[in-house]
């Protein structure tokens, strides 16, 4: 096996854990803000817990941020927020233009994406996931 066929198999499972970690970092602070309002964003107003887009996106970005971020339950935690981007752009995006550029949907399909990769690539070699496996 050449060495950079090598290098790349050794660097891989660290690279993925921290590509979950900064995504599921990004996305926390995304539910954090819809529940709490920390950060607290320029423009934001009031959310309500109990409506579909603020209150259960903001339960599900928060609970599904945070467990991906760890790095437990990633696979499935990675499908439910797939699912969650995936519905946002088709419900909040994709009415406004058919074209991502144009109707602000570009961060949900990346982090559809991302999301859909991540439950099936799984957690990487820093998780709570990897260690759970391990015994």
């Amino acid at each position: 096996m050449p060495d950079t066929a090598r290098w790349r198999l050794a660097l891989e499972p660290h690279l993925l854990s921290l590509l979950r970690l900064v995504v599921g970092l990004l996305y926390l602070q995304h539910g954090l803000n819809k529940l709490l309002d920390f950060p607290s964003a320029p423009h934001h107003s009031a959310y309500h817990l109990f409506t579909l887009v603020p209150g259960l996106a903001g339960l599900l970005e928060t609970i599904g941020g945070f467990l991906v971020t760890i790095g437990l339950y990633t696979r499935i935690a990675a499908f439910i927020l797939s699912g969650e981007m995936a519905f946002a752009y088709f419900m909040a995006h994709a009415p406004r233009s058919p074209f991502p550029l144009q109707n602000g949907g570009e961060p949900a399909i990346l982090y559809c994406f991302i999301f859909l990769y991540l439950a099936v690539a799984g957690a990487g070699f820093w998780s709570i996931d990897r260690l759970r496996a391990r015994r």
